[in-house]
């Protein structure tokens, strides 16, 4: 069974299990990485819920193991568990690199790798080399070795957690959570339990099948339950995708989404640094500047926001997904657990998050809209709606300037639309914001157009 490229993605490794992730590629991926990584340095590997994990995890450790690495293994973890894994040593040992095996939010037939070496993300071009070097050797036989040293990450994590928010020790209010049968609860109800929170847990039971509604905050249709509890018996609630490194965060009003997130954290910041995603509301970049923080606009993508983070010293960086990244006081990944701690930091320090919503400029914003397309052509599309946008029809609204670090962001005078190709899926992801209501539909329709136009052209 040959091996695809197209498992090789911007920012992890993503594939199905058995038919794209199978003993064959993961052994490869596991020793062409160990090589790049270094002979005799540190790995340490953790897993996510998925049935097929620790199958990947053996597959991956046989070929850490022929490259030369020694073989930490922290069990089923959070991603941001793994992450931390980076910052601490056990019995003397550090360790060089950290692979978490996690599908994330994808169905579960899905599985992959989010990579960190010298604590920095493995992504781009290195992930992509990666891939062209696994496929020209694909037929190498790598032998069975699962020789690992076990670690407990999860100890030193949660005593972090409870260190650092021991301020928050009894809080007051009702708090509900919706761990959405991921790896949330591998560790957040120990550090909920020992701040001696008054809480209520939705499907926390770690369960990689997902029986209760799939893992994926960012989707309405995932929080109807989490709404229903906060309705009955909660003041906040939060939910997890299936790795917990991104948030939902609801009050009995908004369902904050993570650039908003980004503006509620930065309160209580000095004059900060903050990045947001091209598909953030113009109206966090425009708050953040006339409160006098910095804001960029970068890529989609963890590992781009990281990396745009180190470079530019950042504090937050945020994605409208639930991504939030804190180098504030933290270690600058995304971790959805410790954001949850932040969130209700702001909480306690007397900050009304509705009101703070609710006092910023009014605009209509669609979700994140999804048009499918196919692998080979969502990046062909994204060129040619460039090349269409240099002579747009002659009704298409009028542009103002185009940025295109990431896709195409069009701003329009009384607002803007987004057209980027999915790192992840095969599909375009699209979203349009106005001050105008109709001018946010128009912007969605002329955009959908010019995208037709540029499929039909291919």
């Amino acid at each position: 069974m040959s091996i695809k490229k197209s498992i090789f993605r911007e920012y992890d490794i993503r594939g199905i299990y058995e038919k794209e992730l199978n003993e064959q590629s993961v052994k490869l991926i596991g020793y062409y990485l160990g090589q790049k990584i270094g002979g005799n340095k540190v790995v340490s590997i953790g897993y996510d819920a998925r049935s097929h994990s620790p199958i990947l995890r053996d597959y991956l450790t046989s070929g850490l193991n022929a490259a030369g690495c020694k073989v930490l293994d922290m069990g089923m973890v959070a991603t941001p568990v793994n992450y931390y894994s980076n910052y601490i040593d056990f019995d003397g040992i550090s360790t060089d690199a950290s692979i978490m095996i996690t599908g994330s939010h994808n169905p579960s037939e899905y599985n992959g790798f989010k990579m960190t070496v010298d604590k920095s993300p493995f992504f781009g071009e290195a992930i992509y080399a990666l891939g062209d070097e696994i496929i020209a050797n694909q037929d190498k036989v790598i032998a069975n070795h699962t020789d690992k040293i076990d670690i407990d990450v999860k100890t030193p994590y949660i005593n972090y957690m409870l260190k650092q928010f021991s301020h928050l020790k009894d809080f007051p209010k009702k708090i509900v959570i919706d761990g959405g049968n991921g790896v949330a609860d591998t560790v957040i109800t120990d550090i909920f339990d020992g701040l001696n929170f008054n809480y209520t847990g939705l499907y926390l039971e770690p369960d990689g099948t997902f029986p209760n509604h799939h893992p994926d905050p960012s989707v309405e249709e995932n929080l109807v339950d989490v709404k229903a509890a906060l309705a009955k018996e909660g003041d906040i609630a939060f939910a997890y995708d299936g790795d917990a490194d991104r948030i939902a965060v609801l009050t009995h009003k908004h369902n904050i989404k993570g650039d908003q997130m980004a503006l509620l954290y930065s309160m209580k910041m000095d004059k900060p640094t903050v990045i947001g995603e091209v598909k953030c509301s113009q109206v966090m970049y425009d708050e953040l500047e006339r409160r006098g923080a910095k804001a960029i606009m970068y890529k989609t993508g963890h590992s781009n926001l990281k990396v745009k983070m180190k470079e530019t010293s950042a504090d937050l960086a945020c994605e409208v997904s639930g991504h939030i990244f804190f180098k504030h006081r933290y270690f600058g990944y995304d971790d959805a657990i410790y954001a949850t701690l932040r969130m209700l930091e702001l909480v306690q320090d007397g900050i009304d998050l509705d009101a703070e919503l609710e006092a910023l400029p009014k605009v209509f914003s669609t979700e994140e809209l999804k048009v499918e397309t196919t692998e080979e052509e969502k990046f062909l599309i994204i060129t040619k709606v460039k090349e269409l946008l240099k002579n747009p029809p002659a009704d298409f609204p009028k542009i103002l300037n185009i940025i295109d670090v990431d896709g195409v962001r069009i701003n329009f005078e009384k607002g803007w639309g987004l057209v980027r190709a999915s790192n992840t899926t095969p599909v375009l992801v699209t979203r349009f914001e106005s001050t105008d209501e109709t001018l946010a539909k128009e912007y969605e329709l002329k955009v959908n157009k010019l995208i037709e136009s540029a499929k039909s052209s291919l």
